[in-house]
């Protein structure tokens, strides 16, 4: 018979390299699209041309035409620094993004030119000859065309954690992995066209607006609308109190720049940007910067079970005997692990019980540089750790005992079997080998099946081994071998829990975040971890993929509580859930590894993806990624992005309240019909906005996480929210405005002015102004520490905890007495060195300052829990959606 052929070549020779390099100039590289990203030139241009970049254009010409090109200059050079700090980030996430493509293997082994060799898997081509075994990453789509024992790993397609055979015709898929055995293959499918590349597609629609995006797109428009409003208001009263035209520009100009929040946008990136960096010191990469804070706004976590809740660690933790058992108790794959026997008759069955075991498996432990991993199946390489831990030198036994035929696990009858010198070895679930067995070597089988129930009730995976003695031919078929068996014994493994998801489930609680538990596994194995680690709450339904309502809206109110254990899921039922929790207005953060992930990923509020167990292709889907794959990272993540939203509050806080400061002067004049002078004139406030202001904003954006921040749901909801407002309006601002105009007269009056004089003009109005200048200044400086924190006084947060700030208010001070002392930049400003009375109400402003907001921040204590007022949401009923 002919072989088939490859393009004129055999199928044993594979392809010719020059039939190899014209199909890659053809077809292209065998690699996955890349993300598509902007450039850095249209990012640049996006930064520079959003609505509030383009009102401070705006307000940079009207500088212009008001003859004021050193305003200009000034707005202008916030703009750009604000866009090239945001771009400077996202880089940053790019680039971390790219390094996980180092995580992946390169090279993969092919026949070409009838000689076996070692290419680059981004140069294997359609109609490659594939050569993959043991422990090899499928790098294309191709087809089986010769198989020895060949188990592949297909859960990250699939979501089956249970290794595939497959047959000569049967299909590789590429990302999927080769778990025991070899074979032969033709590639049909590279690159783009892989069904592993069709899933990611599935995760380039649009994503969906983040909580934080929403709310400084309501932020910049209320503010803008107010600083336009107060500007052209302004501009009417300037004229018709007589100032000439060019003068009444100017200042209409002064008051909506002081309006708007130039720190706003580098403070929102700093503070996202620090967030990114602490979750990074705790094993969270974030791709996307805006992340850290939808994290924070999460109300519902769907997790997978294996990886993410457990170790993905197979252990032997009960090993059953007819003769007696043995209890172990240790985690991984080393040697070592304490043993309770049931009685000392034991041993000696339960080490011929390891002994069959590992003769029946492949799979084994090996130490690499100093610790244990497996290699091969984990479940296989569990019971050559049981076996070492029970004395048993594996290696040797192998060789001594080398199988003469194997019959690999096959999914219909759901056991394997080897052929040995003396005896036949199976290994398989207890329902199927159970059966077949004649005797239980002692016991009776209906014992056997009684501890069956007991391990799975406790959740434990059970596998029997049982022997048959070997007929004097070798046997043809697996049913053939297995005459005769009688039963060796039980293996019960456990994928223990990681440490700590007990508490940070009942962190989630706390914190107002249902959790439910998505995964793949049998429904009885999901409810004993679920009930395990505390995740399913008393008579909480444990549902079945298949049972889940066609309904998007009913599936969402029947998932919509907490605790909810889901099994037997598909990619698509995965998807689903993401997009029925959020119809139901909850911010959704979904977990997964695989790609059939990836488009759940995609679509839920926040995709959160394995670093170590994970794919490419989930990881590239997600917004964070688990460097450690424990959900413990995910509470910390919570945690982070609760503080970067509150953190925003406080720069607006801080913003507003001067904002009340420096508007008042305007106001005052305005009300008086021009007759009372302004304290504060327009370059003035410039000075405040960009000299004095930015880097304590800047710093507040960097407070680390409160201690109350998962004490309740998430402080989610409007950035410029009651507490804001009312601390910003109503007791912060108003008491800096106060004590900036009182500066200001007794400045006059102690320069020698009395009321219903005429205001005096020149060095006095000066040195009177630059009382009012250097209040703002140092009562700004402590409301800056005020702002810390909507409950607690500075002195309980520490005054140099935020070494950030600290810094920026010392340079903050030395910028104020500068541009206040120098002569020529005082003259240009309109401000001059204040009398004595006037310097001893400014450093008096500091101690009011501090003292009233605290007495505020008590008086508040009695009447609100802490929480609310950091600017909490309200709890939701139980049986009621947030609102997003």
């Amino acid at each position: 018979m002919d072989e088939p052929s490859l393009g004129g070549v055999s199928a044993s020779d594979g392809l010719t390299s020059a039939d190899a390099a014209a199909r890659r100039a053809r077809d292209g590289a065998n690699a996955l699209p890349g993300a598509k990203r902007p450039s850095v030139l249209r990012r640049l241009v996006g930064e520079l041309t959003h609505f509030f970049a383009l009102l401070l254009w705006g307000a940079a010409a009207l500088a212009l035409v008001a003859g004021l090109p050193e305003l200009a200059v000034a707005i202008i050079a916030v703009i750009v620094v604000n866009a090239i700090f945001a771009i400077v980030q996202q880089a940053r996430a790019d680039r971390a993004a790219d390094r996980l493509q180092e995580m992946l293997p390169a090279r993969v082994t092919v026949r070409r030119d009838g000689r076996r060799r070692r290419i680059d898997a981004v140069d294997v081509v359609e109609g490659d000859l594939l050569l993959v075994e043991s422990g090899d990453r499928v790098p294309a789509d191709a087809e089986v065309t010769q198989a020895n024992r060949l188990l592949v790993d297909t859960s990250m397609l699939t979501g089956e954690s249970v290794a595939a055979s497959v047959e000569p015709g049967g299909a590789l898929f590429a990302g999927t992995f080769v778990v025991e055995g070899d074979a032969q293959a033709v590639v049909h499918a590279t690159g783009s066209r892989t069904r592993l590349a069709g899933i990611a597609r599935m995760t380039t629609t649009a994503t969906p607006d983040t909580p934080l995006t929403r709310g400084l797109r309501g932020v910049v428009r209320l503010t803008a609308s107010i600083a336009i409003g107060a500007g052209l208001l302004f501009l009417l009263v300037s004229m018709l109190v007589g100032n000439p035209i060019q003068d009444a520009f100017v200042f209409a100009i002064g008051v909506t720049v002081a309006l708007v929040p130039e720190a706003l946008l580098p403070t929102v990136t700093l503070s996202l940007a620090l967030g990114s960096e602490r979750m990074a010191r705790r094993s969270i990469l974030v791709r996307n910067l805006e992340a850290v804070e939808t994290l924070g706004s999460t109300t519902f976590i769907c997790t997978d079970k294996t990886g993410t809740l457990t170790r993905n660690e197979m252990t032997v933790v009960h090993a059953w005997t007819p003769a007696g058992g043995v209890a172990i108790d240790g985690g991984g794959y080393g040697p070592e692990a304490a043993a309770t026997w049931t009685s000392p008759d034991a041993q000696p069955a339960v080490r011929g019980l390891a002994i069959a075991a590992v003769r029946c498996s492949t799979g084994y432990a090996e130490e690499v540089a100093g610790s244990w991993h497996p290699h091969g199946d984990p479940m296989e390489a569990a019971f050559d750790a049981l076996a070492r831990r029970l004395g048993i030198d594996t290696d040797a036994d192998r060789r001594a005992a080398p199988p003469e035929l194997r019959f690999p696990f096959d999914s219909q009858l759901r056991r394997m079997a080897v052929v040995l010198a003396d005896e036949v070895v199976v290994k398989g679930a207890p329902d199927t080998v159970l059966p077949r067995c004649t005797d239980a070597a002692g016991a009776s089988l209906d014992d056997a099946a009684s501890v069956v129930d007991d391990f799975t009730g406790r959740g434990l995976r059970v596998i029997a081994v049982a022997a048959a003695p070997r007929a004097g031919r070798t046997p043809s078929t697996q049913l053939e071998a297995e005459e005769g068996m009688r039963l060796l014994g039980l293996l019960a493994l456990q994928d223990p829990p990681r440490d700590g998801i007990a508490d940070s489930l009942r962190a989630c609680r706390r914190a107002g975040v249902r959790v439910a538990m998505i995964t793949g596994d049998h429904p009885a194995t999901a409810r004993a971890i679920a009930d395990l680690v505390g995740l399913r709450l008393p008579d909480g339904p444990v549902l079945s993929g298949e049972d889940l309502p066609a309904d998007d809206q009913h599936l969402g109110a029947v998932l919509d509580h907490d605790g909810v254990v889901v099994a037997r899921v598909s990619p698509e039922d995965k998807l689903r859930i993401a997009r029925a929790l959020r119809a139901r207005g909850h911010v959704v953060a979904m977990t997964g590894d695989g790609v059939n992930d990836a488009p759940a990923l995609h679509e839920a509020d926040i995709g959160v993806a394995m670093g170590r167990g994970g794919t490419d292709v989930a990881r590239e889907a997600a917004d964070l990624v688990l460097l450690d794959d424990s959900f413990a990272g995910i509470v910390a993540g919570i945690e982070q992005g609760r503080a970067t939203y509150v953190n925003i509050r406080r720069f607006l806080t801080y913003h507003l309240t001067d904002n009340v400061a420096e508007l008042t002067p305007f106001v005052v004049w305005a009300l008086s019909g021009g007759q009372f002078p302004l304290a504060l004139g327009v370059l003035q406030i410039i000075a405040l906005d960009l000299g004095t202001d930015t880097l304590s904003a800047v710093a507040l954006g960097a407070e680390k996480p409160a201690s109350h921040l998962l004490e309740g749901p998430p402080v989610g909801g409007r950035l410029m929210n009651g507490t804001v407002l009312r601390r910003a309006f109503g007791v912060l601002g108003p008491l800096e405005a106060l004590l900036t105009m009182t500066a200001f007269v007794v400045s006059l009056i102690a320069l020698g002015w009395r009321p219903g004089e005429a205001f005096p003009t020149g060095a006095d109005l000066m040195a009177a102004s630059g009382a009012a200048f250097m209040t703002v200044v140092l009562a700004q400086t402590a409301n800056a520490f005020a702002c810390r924190s909507s409950t607690k006084w500075p002195g309980a947060l520490g005054w140099s905890t935020n070494r950030l700030l600290v810094v920026g208010v010392i340079v903050e001070l030395a910028f104020s007495l500068v541009v206040l002392l120098q002569p020529t930049v005082a003259g240009i400003l309109g401000q001059a060195n204040p009398p004595l009375a006037g310097w001893a109400i400014a450093l008096a402003s500091m101690p009011i300052l501090i003292a009233v907001d605290a007495a505020d921040k008590r008086l508040r204590a009695r009447h609100v829990h802490p929480h609310e007022a950091a600017g909490a949401a309200r709890p939701v009923r139980s049986d009621a959606p947030p609102t997003a």
